[in-house]
Order: structure tokens, then C-alpha cells, then sequence
């Protein structure tokens, strides 16, 4: 048996030992996102507009915080193949060669999607023509970068809020077969990218829509369809909030094999809580490899009206900054599946030639279970039922419209519908008319439709009950013509 001299000196040095670790602790905190991310093998992201990369406030914080990029535009399919067979990747290298030559790594977004497509795909007919088209804009692009990029965002949102497929050129032509025809052929372009489904709503356990993609991973890992990740976009603006089963819904998808990511987070007015809980989610589930917040400064925002992002305007880091960097700071070292990605090198990028190429073949796969194509709007998740308007008096509202994102011929815009009487609304609508040439493409919390240049937006089921001083908001993308001059808007409320 030891001493008491012995064990005393024993103790000292154990209290030492214990010391000097929690000082090493201290000490080794990350002061940066990326860093501090990083710790635990995982990246924390941002996306980048090339248009701000001669903003030197911009890229210095976006140097310093991230270690991985998204392009926010430079690489979906309108600019990188605006005319059939013509590539254009000039904006998308501008993005790539900043960060790389940061040390940054970068993730492609995105090839297939209903949205932000040239003409030449919205015109599209017929299975073989429709496949053949996306096919080459894949192999195109994924040839550019090839071995260059860590991740790639191979389809985005192709679901419906109810859980079926999209209605859009790719459903209607091709049908179910055309998401894991796409993975086929990404694959065969890269080997070396992990590919990714990519959706927003997505973070409910318990939403149809959840549902529907969970059912398609597993059937295609269940299939040997090549499907490495899910992104889940995390948009907690516009009226969601961060569901309770979030993290099950992290750990049910990554049960199936695949990696997950939270890939274009942003938070109404940056809620401290909710920020704290969507990092911490991910840090308990070993394969969320990464967080991506969807701009640097609130500013930079699409949903800028919503000051939803970590650093304000004026490049300032919030308390939800701190939130996030305490959380990530105190992660365990375990790490997840390491980013696979070549060495990085510039990519030079020649004037656009047309690129010709031979007609692919198909790729044959079983059948696939057919699903009913139903068109639905666009709604967040939920929770609860709204508090029922208390009768009496009358309602009245205002609107405002704030052009969050422009890029090219396409743009976002937040609307906000203020309650500008005493009691609740039972029902809001605004109305606007456009120059001529602007044309409505997609909406989230609003019914909108278009009938010339005479647009109208409705509340949804969820969103009717507005309390007395109080607001709501919804937003849309639309493409333009010329000048996207801002229409003057009408408010309506019962």
C-alpha cells in the first residue's frame, strides 16, 4: 500500500496533469468557424457570389471563418451551359480559384434542377432528347471539374411538399428514373466527388416531404444507385423554425450509409437558440460532415430582410456567431468520412466553344415504382395551429417587396405583409403589377399567381392568422427582361 506522503505526492501530480490539460483545452479553442469545425473534421461553409469578390470586407471574412464555399450561382445550369453545347464556366472558375487559392474547398451546386435551366431545357421534349440534354450538361460540367470538387449536388429539389416527384421537365419527360440516372451518369463523370441529394423542408422527421426522399435513398442504396449524401438546405426563414426531430432526421438518413449536410442554413434574425441547436445536431451525429450558412453578411442575404446570417451588414459577428463557435469548439475529436479531393490547382478558363458530343446512351435500370406527379406550393415546416382571430373590428395590411438576390435574368424577392389594424387577420392577399417583363417561376409561403403582368399572392393555410401589429412574410423567384423595375403593392385583409 502506498504512503500518505506517496499518495499525496500521487495526487499533486494527477492535479497537475488535470491542470495542464484544461489549459491545453483552453488554449487549442479555434478562434474561426472553419477552424473550429475543423477540430472534429468537419467544414463550415458559406456560399460565395463572385460579383462580391472585389469586396474586401467580404472575402476577408470569408477567407478567415470558412473552410469550404458553395458558389451561390455561378455553377447552376443557366450559367454554365446557357446555350446547348456551349459551356461558360468564367464565373464558376472566379469562385474556385478565390478559394482555392485560400485554401478553401468547394462544393458544386448544382447540376439538375427545376429552376435557374436555360431556355434550350425548359423546351425539351420527349424521354431520349430530355435525357440526352441532361446528360451532356453533366458530363460537361463534371468534366470541367473533375477530381476538383469534394461534393456536388447532383439533384436539387425535386420533391413536393406532400412527398411526390415535382412536376417540372425531367419528371414529365424522363419520369421516376431521371434522379438516379442522373447519379449514374455524375458517377461515371467523377469518381472521386461524393454526390448529393439536395431539398429544403426536409428537416422534419415526421414531414411527407422528409419522407419521400428518405424513401428514395434507401431504396437507391438498396439498389446500388450511387448516392454518397444528403443536403438539408435548413432554411429556417419565412415563418419556420427548427423542428424537434431534427437530429433524428440527420441520424435516420446517415443510418442509410450516406454523409449529410446542412447545406444552405440561415435563421430568421439569427436566433441564438436555434443556431446553437441545428450545430449542436450536427455534431452528434458523426456523419454530418459540414454546415453551410447561405451568405457571409446579412447583407449578402437572398432573405436579407430577415437579418438571418452570423455577421450583420457591416460585417460585424453576432451572438449567434458566438453561439456556433462555442458549440463547435466544444465538439468531440472524433471525425467523420474525411472530404475526399484532390490537390487543388487554378483552373484556367478558356473563351466559350461549342462543345459537341455524342448522343449518350441511356443508362438501363430496373423499374422504379411508379408515384402520382402532383404540383404543390411550396410550404415550411410547422408546429402547432394558429391562435384563431378573436372577432370584431376590422383588418387592414401593408406590404413591402425587397429584392433579396439578382443574378443574371433571374431574382428573389422577400415580401412582408405587415397587419396594419387591431385585430388578427382571418385571410391577407397582395396584389402588384409588373412591367412586362418579369415572369413568376416558384414561391415559399404564398399561394402567388400570375395572369399577364397582374400577380397575386394568398396566404397559405398556415400563415392567415396575422395578430393585430403584427407581420408575416413570403417570398418568390421570378426571371426578367431588361430592367426588374420594383412594382407598388396592394394589401388586402378580412
Amino acid at each position: 500500500m502506498l504512503s500518505i506522503r506517496a499518495r499525496r505526492i500521487l495526487a499533486a501530480g494527477l492535479a497537475g496533469l488535470l491542470l495542464v490539460g484544461m489549459m491545453t483545452t483552453a488554449v487549442s479553442a479555434a478562434s474561426t468557424l472553419g477552424a473550429a469545425a475543423a477540430q472534429s473534421g468537419r467544414y463550415f461553409g458559406t456560399a460565395i457570389n463572385s460579383g462580391k469578390l472585389g469586396d474586401s470586407a467580404y472575402t476577408t471574412i470569408a477567407a478567415r471563418e470558412f473552410n469550404m464555399v458553395t458558389p451561390e450561382n455561378e455553377m447552376k445550369p443557366d450559367a454554365t451551359e446557357p446555350t446547348r453545347g456551349t459551356f461558360t464556366f468564367s464565373a464558376g472558375d472566379q469562385v474556385y480559384n478565390w478559394a482555392t487559392s485560400h485554401g478553401i474547398k468547394v462544393r458544386g451546386h448544382t447540376l439538375v434542377w427545376h429552376s435557374q435551366i436555360p431556355s434550350w431545357m425548359t423546351s425539351l421534349s420527349g424521354s431520349a432528347a430530355t435525357l440526352a440534354g441532361m446528360q451532356e450538361h453533366i458530363n460537361g460540367v463534371m468534366a470541367h471539374y473533375k477530381s476538383k470538387l469534394p461534393y456536388w449536388d447532383v439533384v436539387n429539389e425535386a420533391f413536393n411538399e406532400d412527398g411526390t416527384r415535382r412536376a417540372d421537365v425531367w419528371q414529365n419527360n424522363i419520369g421516376n428514373s431521371y434522379i438516379e440516372q442522373a447519379f449514374q451518369t455524375a458517377r461515371a463523370a467523377d469518381g472521386a466527388a461524393k454526390l448529393c441529394y439536395n431539398d429544403y423542408n426536409i428537416e422534419n422527421w415526421s414531414y411527407a416531404k422528409t419522407q419521400g426522399v428518405y424513401n428514395m435513398v434507401k431504396d437507391f442504396k438498396t439498389r446500388g444507385i450511387p448516392i454518397d449524401c444528403v443536403g438539408l438546405q435548413t432554411h429556417m426563414t419565412g415563418g419556420s423554425s427548427l423542428p424537434s426531430s431534427f437530429q433524428t432526421t440527420l441520424s435516420n438518413f446517415a443510418a442509410l450509409g450516406v454523409d449529410v449536410a446542412l447545406t444552405e442554413t440561415d435563421v430568421t434574425n439569427a436566433d441564438v437558440t436555434q443556431y446553437t441547436n441545428l450545430t449542436k445536431a450536427c455534431l452528434a451525429v458523426s456523419r454530418c460532415v459540414g454546415i453551410t450558412v447561405w451568405g457571409v453578411r446579412d447583407s449578402d442575404s437572398w432573405r436579407s430582410g430577415e437579418s438571418p446570417l452570423l455577421f450583420d451588414g457591416s460585417g460585424n459577428p453576432k451572438a449567434a456567431y458566438t453561439a456556433v463557435l462555442n458549440a463547435l469548439n466544444g465538439a468531440p475529436s472524433p471525425t467523420p468520412t474525411p472530404v475526399r479531393t484532390a490537390s487543388p490547382t487554378p483552373i484556367v478558363t478558356a473563351s466559350p466553344t461549342p462543345i459537341v458530343t455524342a448522343s449518350p446512351t441511356p443508362i438501363r435500370t430496373g423499374a422504379p415504382t411508379p408515384t402520382p406527379i402532383v404540383t404543390a406550393s411550396p410550404t415550411p415546416v410547422r408546429t402547432g395551429t394558429p391562435t384563431p382571430p378573436p372577432s370584431g373590428g376590422t383588418a387592414s395590411c401593408s406590404a413591402t417587396y425587397h429584392i433579396d438576390n439578382q443574378w443574371g435574368n433571374g431574382f428573389t424577392t422577400a415580401v412582408t405583409v405587415n397587419n396594419t389594424g387591431t385585430v388578427a387577420t382571418k385571410t391577407w392577399t397582395v396584389t402588384w403589377t409588373w412591367g412586362g417583363n418579369q415572369t413568376f417561376v416558384n414561391s415559399w409561403n404564398a399561394a402567388v399567381t400570375q395572369s399577364g403582368t397582374a400577380v397575386t399572392a394568398k396566404n397559405m393555410a398556415y400563415n392567415n392568422v396575422i395578430a393585430g401589429g403584427g407581420n408575416t412574410a413570403f417570398g418568390f423567384q421570378a426571371s426578367f427582361t431588361g430592367t426588374n423595375a420594383t412594382p407598388t403593392l396592394s394589401c388586402s385583409a378580412t
